[in-house]
């Protein structure tokens, strides 16, 4: 959002800028927040605010919600309309390009979600802050289980269908202290049997450990482990993954356990904040601005990885239609062999996104 308002401000062509207060709901009930018209100290507030400033929304869209968007569109004399999220979002940013095309009005996609599951794009900005925060809050979790080795704590991370964020607790070695003795995710089935033994194995070599683990683990044939508390159109709220799986050490195993959940903080922390993630997202908006001024159209901003080391990406244009609702989940080659954690690799690829070194943490054990 930063970006966007920044680039617009150079452009004066453009009158106004507007941000539904809301989302695709705020927008459809006309509530538009002028942007323009804020003083510039507020705005420079957005690179130290967490979660949305202007709002958001998971309201279920019909066909004809697209369509009333236009008459809205012409009424507001809007003539760019940029569309900031996650797959749905972008699912929503192809509709609205549909209702949109043979007219003047131009329509792009810019990426944010922590879950970092949208298609084609490298990354997505959201996802290095998320990271850092889960590679940073682990380390501290593997400390203080070190520190007092009586029990095995079971991490419960975001990730419905791919498991970005829980592989992220792996960049926790970065602090010196270890990562977690295991980590599963949902690109693989969860065998109930095999994790019993891979956990009896750690208690027997160690006594204690960190397990981390994606809130949407399932068995074979998509089963999930635990039933889903609630669904909502494409939104599935899971249950306590950790928790069953603690209790299940607890009464299998006749061994100490027991779970934590970040849950939303590991979304809203700003304390956390990758420098590398804010300014790609700052970048994705400017570019943004830019595609449409030129004419483009039914795209979205995305990255491209030039190198690892020195660590160097560029902006590319994706055609919505190819993202909308193509969620990515990790390659083989970023999961190892047995299923119960992470590669090299895919600790290489992350390590960039997370905006620098993580803070050493000391044990004298």
């Amino acid at each position: 959002l930063y970006g966007v308002i920044a680039e617009a401000k150079k452009h004066p062509e453009i009158g106004k800028i507007y941000a539904a207060n809301g989302g695709t709901g705020g927008l459809l009930q006309k509530k538009l927040i002028d942007l323009g018209a804020l003083p510039q100290e507020k705005i420079e507030l957005l690179l130290q605010s967490p979660a949305s400033a202007i709002g958001t929304s998971r309201d279920h869209m019909e066909p004809e919600d697209y369509a009333a968007m236009l008459p809205i569109f012409n009424e507001f004399g809007i003539k760019y309309v940029l569309m900031n999220g996650g797959n749905g979002t972008m699912d929503a940013c192809g509709h609205v390009f549909e209702v949109c095309e043979g007219t003047d009005i131009k329509v792009i996609g810019i990426p944010k979600t922590m879950d970092n599951d949208i298609a084609i794009t490298d990354h997505a900005p959201g996802y290095g802050s998320a990271a850092r925060y889960v590679a940073a809050s682990t380390a501290e979790l593997v400390a203080d289980v070190k520190s007092m080795p009586i029990h095995v704590v079971v991490l419960e991370c975001s990730g419905r269908n791919a498991g970005w964020v829980t592989a992220a607790s792996a960049l926790a070695t970065d602090c010196g202290v270890g990562a977690p003795d295991l980590i599963y995710l949902p690109e693989r089935d969860f065998d109930e049997e095999q994790f019993l033994a891979d956990v009896k194995k750690l208690i027997d070599e160690k006594g204690f450990g960190v397990v981390a683990v994606s809130e949407g683990l399932h068995g074979k044939n998509n089963e999930p482990l635990v039933p889903p508390i609630f669904k909502v159109g494409r939104a599935t709220y899971f249950g306590d993954i950790g928790a069953h799986l603690a209790n299940l050490i607890i009464q299998k195993l006749g061994y100490k356990a027991r779970s934590e959940k970040p849950g939303l903080l590991g979304r809203a922390s700003i304390a956390w904040q990758s420098s590398t993630d804010r300014d790609e997202a700052r970048l994705a908006g400017e570019k943004a601005v830019q595609a449409a001024l030129a004419g483009e159209s039914g795209k979205m901003v995305g990255f491209e990885r030039v190198s690892t080391e020195p660590y160097s990406v560029k902006p590319i244009l994706i055609d919505t239609k190819l993202v909308m609702l193509n969620e990515k989940q990790m390659p083989s080659s970023f999961i190892n062999e047995a299923g119960n954690g992470v590669t090299k690799e895919f600790c290489d690829w992350c390590r960039p996104l997370l905006g620098g070194a993580l803070p050493q943490i000391v044990s004298f054990k």
